[in-house]
Parts: structure tokens; C-alpha cells; sequence
């Protein structure tokens, strides 16, 4: 059986003014054929998990493309085009095929779609015609709109956040396909998207409220007949009409089954909506809990500015918190490339005066006056062994400076964007972090494989900025209306 393996991942944050350009594509990760299978083989990706499951079921892999990017800002037309055509043409040169298998984030936006994701199932679906089985992974955090259900045979979505069943989602995408290719199921899916929004601080699947949405699930998985079940939470940093949590359902040719099983889990999630509604510190009282804590080093999380969601990396508010009310022995890491490129100038050891981070936009703080020794420069390459969010064994941070303050603060300066889903980000500079008293850590979900275990306390800061956990703070023009908790009155129904 021949098949071909596409992923086009992005998390598009349409609130950020920066465009997603082709070249950060390019910088991060787009291959085709043998280079796309050299990529991602024993990678811990949906990607990777497809060729082992493909390699498990005698499916060949005879072309395809993958191409990621880090959450940013709305894709510009030309890349979404650009990438679009060649992932198109890459699929011409692999026909005739037997099955399709697509990675895809599901919070995909360009300048002209808004539902990306949709989209490129569209372009797919003229090529291939309807029939072609065509089973779709998607994140958690997608906004699943009805052309996805529609487009697709079967949507497969991750089932933890932190992402770490990433390899397994792919896998099982891949066993699907080779069960349809036999003639073993004939899937068909349901989808059902309630009003609903959850707040970014309450999607960990390993504690309540979110908890109880996957144990739903899992007791879906049990009904008979049911192939496949997933629960997406949504991405409410992009504003798109389909914006929201959603569950869908695959059931072996019974669709009344699909129906029935999505619709359950959305009402369950609805029935305890207001479960999902956290009471979260300000940057002022986080701070102060963080330096009369006895419990060292405690974790700040500013969700604000959590690069995984696509913020700048660049905020102060935390930073400069801690050094108003007097702390001390802190970490924080900036992306500040024009502040690495004065400490490279100064040199190691030598002692610079500077005013970091706050230069993106007016939403995350002003630039920080420091004075420290630079303690190291790096070409900011690390590698991370364990299996982290996003399915990464490593990362690459560019040219990055350490500087020591005499408050014995730690502020890393970097010059691209990176999540901090390893600690080898900051071990990798010679940096002990269980040995500071605050880390301030740019993120909310994704962090906590790596930051919890050296963690004595973990505080979660509704810090403000384009990932704000609040998303009344946001001004929305696109989504649907009545959406529940923005709406308090909204009555139960399905996006259509």
C-alpha cells in the first residue's frame, strides 16, 4: 500500500503584529521526500510516530513534505501560498496513492484564510478526489472547524498537555489507515463544538477541571463501535469563528454513534463549565509570594508572555517586579538579539550596563536598566534526551549571553524566540536553576515536564500580553457570539 505523509504545524496567534514569513518555516523545519523521512524518523512527533507506524503496518511512504514553524503571528499570504503550492505539487508527484496521512495544528491562520488548516484539506481533496482516506492529526489546542470533520476521514487529536503522546497520535493515525486500507473499518466522524472557551491556565490534562474532560474520553473509547475519540480545547489567541473547544468522535459506519459520543463529551464539558474559571495572582502578588516563600526555587509562570502561544519572549512585568520589591538570585530569560550582540561586542567578563527586553510592543513591559559581568556567550545549540512538549530533541536559541547582576540575579539573553520546554536550555550555559530562588518561566502548560521536577513551588501569574489567560482582555472581531465565559447567558449549541 502506497502512501504519502504531509504536515503543515502552526499556532498562529492573530493578535501578535508580526507576520509568519516562508523564511521562518525554512529556519525551524521544511523538508520533502527521503530529507523529510530522515527528519523526523525516531523523532517523539506525530510525524515521527506516522513512519514508525507506517513501517509497523507495511505502509510505504512514497512522498510527502513537513514544514513547522514557531507559534507567531498571522501567516502571510505569499508563505501560506508558497507552501501550499509545493505541498500540493509534492502530492502530484507521489500519485497514485492508497491513503493519505496529515499533520496538521488545526490553529492554522493566514492573511487569506482563516481557516487554514480547512483549506489545505480543500486543495488536498481536489487532488486526491473525496474517497481517498485521509486521517488528519491535529494539537490540542486546535480551533476544529466543520470543513476539517468534513475533509477528513478520521481527525486524530493529542490527548495530553503538556503535548508528551505526541509519537503515540501519530502512530495510532497510521494503524487507523492501514485498518481502512484493509477493508477492516469504515470510519466516520462527528464533531461537536459547543460556545465554549477555556482558559489557557485550566488545560493541564493531568489536574481537574481539564482531567475531567479526557476521563470522558477515555470512557468513550470503551463504547463499542467507537474507533477513535479526541477533545480539543482550542486556541482563543486566534480570533476565528470557529475559535473554541470542540470534541469529535470516529465510529466504524455508524454515524449516529459519532453524533452521540461527541455530543456527550461536549455536554459533560458544558454541564462543568464554570469549573473552568481560575483565580490567578497578579505579577505584584505573585512576586511577593515568590520571595517570602520557604519553598526555593518557586516557579513563576508568566503567562503573558508564553512563547509557546507566540509571544514576543521579551517581557519585563515579572523582572521588573522582582527587582522593585528587592529580590534577589533570580532567573530570567529575554530574547533581546540587539543585547547579545553589545555583550558580544563587550566580551566575556567584562562588566556592561544595559537595558534588556520590553522592545517588541507596548503590551509586555519597558526595557529593564541592568549591570552585570557577562559571564558566558554560547552559540545557543542544546539538546534534550527526554520526551518534552512539541516532541523536540532539541533546540537552538542563537547567539546568547549570560549576564550576572549584583543582586546575583541570572539573566539570559537570547536572540530567536524558544519555549522553554527544557532545562537543558539554561544547563546547557552553565546555569544551575535549582540553585536560584525564582524562576521566571515563559509559559503555562508546556514548562512543567522540564521545571517541576526541581521545582518547590510553581505559581502560575496572570501576567498581561498577547497570551493573556484572560480572553476578555482580548477584542475580538471574527469569533461567534453568544461564547461562554465571554457571554455569561450563552445557551448550549453546536458550531454548524
Amino acid at each position: 500500500m502506497n502512501v504519502a505523509m504531509f504536515g503543515f504545524l502552526h499556532e498562529s496567534n492573530t493578535f501578535l503584529k508580526a507576520k509568519t514569513q516562508y523564511e521562518d518555516f525554512r529556519r525551524v523545519s521544511l523538508t520533502r521526500g527521503s530529507s523529510m523521512l530522515e527528519r523526523w524518523s525516531g523523532a517523539r512527533h506525530e510525524l515521527g510516530g506516522m513512519i514508525a507506524g507506517c513501517a509497523e503496518s507495511a505502509l510505504k511512504i512514497v512522498g510527502g513534505m513537513a514544514g513547522l514553524a514557531l507559534p507567531s503571528g498571522t501567516i502571510t499570504a505569499e508563505a501560506y501560498e508558497r507552501i501550499a503550492t509545493e505541498l500540493i505539487e509534492t502530492l502530484q508527484e507521489a500519485l497514485p496513492l492508497d491513503g493519505l496521512l496529515v499533520a496538521l495544528h488545526g490553529a492554522t491562520v493566514s492573511e487569506h484564510y482563516p481557516d487554514a488548516d480547512g483549506e489545505l484539506l480543500r486543495r488536498i481533496r481536489q487532488i486526491v478526489g473525496p474517497t481517498l482516506p485521509m486521517v488528519v492529526t491535529l494539537d490540542l489546542h486546535a480551533n476544529i472547524s466543520p470543513a476539517m470533520a468534513k475533509l477528513s476521514t478520521a481527525l486524530i487529536v493529542y490527548r495530553t498537555n503538556p503535548h508528551l503522546d505526541q509519537f503515540e497520535r501519530g502512530r495510532e493515525a497510521a494503524l487507523l489507515l492501514r485498518s481502512i486500507l484493509a477493508g477492516e473499518v469504515n470510519p466516520v466522524q462527528a464533531l461537536c463544538a459547543p460556545p465554549l472557551v477555556l482558559p489557557i491556565s485550566c488545560q493541564y490534562t493531568a489536574e481537574d477541571p481539564a482531567r475531567q474532560l479526557y476521563a470522558d474520553l477515555e470512557k468513550v473509547l470503551t463504547w463499542p463501535g467507537i474507533l477513535s475519540a479526541s477533545v480539543a480545547m482550542g486556541f482563543y489567541f486566534a480570533d476565528v469563528e470557529e475559535m473554541g473547544a470542540s470534541f469529535v468522535a470516529v465510529a466504524d459506519g455508524d454515524l449516529a454513534l459519532a453524533d452521540r459520543a461527541s455530543r456527550w463529551m461536549a455536554t459533560r464539558a458544558w454541564e462543568r463549565r464554570g469549573c473552568f474559571d481560575p483565580r490567578l495572582p497578579d505579577a505584584a502578588s505573585a512576586v511577593k509570594m515568590a520571595i517570602h516563600s520557604r519553598n526555593q526555587p518557586v516557579v513563576l509562570m508568566d503567562i503573558g508572555d508564553n512563547v509557546g502561544g507566540g509571544s514576543p519572549a521579551d517581557s519585563t512585568i515579572l523582572f521588573q517586579e522582582i527587582l522593585s520589591q528587592g529580590g534577589r538570585n533570580a532567573m530570567v530569560i529575554l530574547c533581546d538579539p540587539d543585547a547579545v550582540q553589545n555583550c558580544v561586542a563587550a566580551g566575556v567578563s567584562n562588566t556592561v550596563t544595559l537595558e534588556v527586553g520590553g522592545k517588541s510592543d507596548n503590551l509586555h513591559g519597558e526595557p529593564v536598566a541592568v549591570r552585570g559581568r557577562i559571564r558566558s556567550l554560547s552559540d545557543g545549540i542544546f539538546v534534550e534526551r527526554q520526551v518534552r512538549h512539541g516532541g523536540w530533541g532539541g533546540g537552538n536559541q542563537g547567539i546568547t549571553a549570560v549576564l550576572e547582576t549584583g543582586e546575583k540575579h541570572t539573566v539570559v539573553l537570547t536572540s530567536t524566540r524558544m519555549a522553554p520546554m527544557s532545562l537543558e536550555q539554561v544547563i546547557s550555559l552553565g546555569i544551575h536553576p535549582e540553585e536560584k530562588d525564582i524562576l521566571v518561566v515563559k509559559g503555562v502548560v508546556a514548562p512543567r515536564p522540564a521545571y517541576e521536577p526541581i521545582a518547590g513551588e510553581l505559581i502560575l501569574v496572570d501576567t498581561p500580553g498577547v497570551t493573556s489567560n484572560n480572553p476578555a482582555r482580548f477584542k475580538f472581531q471574527h469569533r461567534r457570539k453568544p461564547l461562554y465565559p465571554l457571554e455569561s447567558d450563552t445557551p448550549f449549541s453546536t458550531l454548524v
